[in-house]
């Protein structure tokens, strides 16, 4: 009995000594920390109070600090940033709010001149008979020549009701035109367009994630309701996400309450937390397809990855970006800001699709993705495979077409939007964007229009045939097949001059689309361009198939993953075209 009561004192001891033993080992880490946080802080004021004092020319010593919080910044990740104060509102705008003061129009700059590329309807711009193509010539009669476009976007946007004058000039118009208008708050929407498309589906486009972004999904379901929907198709394709709350709060619309969405862990645990639905759902039934391209990120992968684990939705389209990482703001001194990544977020079934490694950089600083072979199967509510790492696979994968070379020139080149901005001035009307298409008298005078214009380009069989000289000429062997090099030239060259009628119907297109946003603005690109989009073809064709859809949502069938996510059922034929 002695013995074990000194045995156990004795383990008391041990105990105690070594939780001591542990408390100054932290204790010596923590000082050790501070002590290398304290040191290193001296050593960059240092550095910057001798630059201030030293350098030959004046520097500018915001610029100067500013450059040296990035650079420190840089080797973390994209999306930790600092923000001084002179770009406060700026980063509310792409990050937060979607309000401003303004007349409701976007620029760009050619040739040193500033032009209106596109006006939203119901502002002052479309209001007062402001035209996409016209030249912005003078701001209050201040000349416009030589600006860039962010100093003319600052003498556009202002307050609510104040007065301004713009001097335009329009082709076909010989005098200037002026226009008096009164700036009024510009708030873009996060759901650019929603309505009824083909089989009697509700079809919401969101944009954003960012303020409101739930109550306007919300608000356009209600509304798509009054229809009778055999269905709803949300559409992120190219959605750069944003506030994780409004992600929740649209998952919610279709799961029901006291649901987990979505979980954020990081190294400080006071920032660890899990999401879960808190309302009851409008819409719990219908069938849902969420559409996704490689574009679509962040908070768009958060709802598509928690509708696609709840086997909720089915996912269509290409496999997204793959940004699992969640960033909080911290207000500094001066009014500025930094933006920190403190988490990675995880979906329902506990997968985190970060497709970039940031943390284990390569010697030259660049950033690998991860390896198939390190994902991880994870699963569903109702049991299918998915796979952590490297984005949203979706459920039917539909590889993207690309346009062709010849298409992509002549909208590079702002010849499609030229070429529009004529139309609009020749043509005072259109029919319903839904079925306008051009005729081929039509695309005759746009081949006309080109004559004159340049648009050189070089396809890809043209830069192996030029890659193939050089190899040639350093072997010293060109002139043995010099005459087949000139023979395949010659060929290459007359089925390049076919490239306006063999690419006619994608050209088309792209053509219509721009020529219906001078009539109907934003919502006239979609609902001309709803003709082409074989993804929301294929997501309406799904629905009105409620066995292909329970297959799918089974993991049944052909719609069984076998292996990793590429081995996912692909439609053949099916695609989007990278404009849309």
């Amino acid at each position: 009995m002695k013995g074990r009561v000194v045995l156990t004192k004795t383990y008391k001891k041990l105990g105690i000594a070594a939780g001591v033993f542990a408390f100054a080992v932290v204790l010596w880490s923590f000082n050790d920390d501070l002590f290398q946080i304290s040191k290193n802080l001296d050593v960059f004021a240092s550095v910057y109070k001798e630059i201030n004092i030293n350098y030959v020319d004046e520097i500018n010593p915001s610029k100067l600090v500013k450059t040296g919080v990035d650079a420190m910044l840089e080797g973390l990740d994209p999306y930790t940033e600092f923000v001084p104060e002179s770009e406060i509102e700026d980063y509310k705008l792409k990050y937060v709010s979607t309000q401003y003061g303004g007349i409701g129009a976007s620029i760009f700059t050619r040739n040193k001149k500033v032009y209106i590329s596109e006006v939203a309807e119901g502002f002052p711009a479309q209001k007062g008979d402001v035209h996409a193509g016209d030249q912005l010539m003078k701001i209050n009669d201040i000349n416009l020549d030589g600006k860039t476009s962010d100093q003319v976007s600052a003498l556009l946007k202002g307050s609510k009701g104040a007065p301004i004058k713009l001097t335009l000039k329009r082709d076909g118009v010989a005098e200037p035109i002026e226009k008096d208008l009164i700036r009024d708050e510009i708030k873009q929407p996060n759901v650019s367009y929603f309505g009824m498309v083909e089989g009697n589906m509700g079809y919401i486009k969101l944009d954003k994630f960012l303020e409101n972004s739930g109550d306007e999904v919300t608000n356009a379901l209600v509304n798509l309701k009054k229809n009778n929907p055999n269905g709803i198709i949300l559409d992120l394709r190219s959605n750069g996400g944003g506030i994780l709350q409004e992600a929740v709060k649209i998952v919610n619309l279709f799961v029901p309450k006291d649901v987990e969405v979505v979980s954020q862990k990081g190294k400080v645990k006071d920032k660890n937390y899990t999401y879960h639905t808190y309302n009851t759902p409008i819409e719990p039934n219908l069938p849902l397809v969420v559409l996704v391209n490689s574009h679509s990120a962040s908070a768009s992968e958060i709802v598509a990855g928690s509708l696609q684990d709840l086997d909720r939705a089915v996912i269509i389209g290409q496999r997204s970006y793959g940004k699992g990482l969640v960033q909080q703001t911290f207000n500094l001194p001066y009014n500025s800001l930094v933006k920190i990544t403190i988490a990675k977020y995880y979906t329902p079934s506990g997968r985190c699709i970060q497709a970039l490694d940031y943390t284990h950089r390569n010697a030259d600083g660049s950033v690998d993705k991860v390896a198939d072979s390190l994902m991880h199967e994870y699963k569903t509510k109702d049991g299918r495979s998915v796979y952590d790492g490297s984005g949203i696979y979706p459920d039917l994968f539909i590889p993207q077409e690309r346009f062709a070379n010849v298409t992509q020139v002549l909208v590079g080149k702002l010849l499609i939007f030229d070429y529009a901005t004529q139309y609009r001035n020749t043509h005072p009307k259109i029919g319903d964007p839904k079925t306008f298409t051009l005729s081929d008298a039509d695309y005759a005078d746009f081949i006309r229009f080109l004559s004159n214009k340049d648009y050189k380009y070089s396809n890809r069989s043209e830069k192996v045939l030029a890659d193939l000289k050089t190899e040639a000429d350093r072997d010293k062997e060109f002139d043995d097949i010099k005459t087949e090099y000139e023979s395949l030239k010659a060929k290459l060259a007359s089925a390049k001059a076919n490239d306006m009628q063999q690419h006619k119907d994608e050209i088309k297109q792209v053509l219509e689309n721009e020529i219906a946003s001078r009539y109907y603005y934003e919502k006239g690109r979609y609902q001309c361009n709803f003709k082409y989009d074989k993804e929301l073809a294929r997501a309406a064709k799904l629905m009105n198939d409620k066995n292909e859809v329970a297959n799918i949502l089974k993991g049944e069938g052909s719609y069984k993953i076998i292996g990793k996510p590429m081995a996912m059922a692909t439609v053949k034929g099916d695609s989007s075209k990278s404009g849309n």
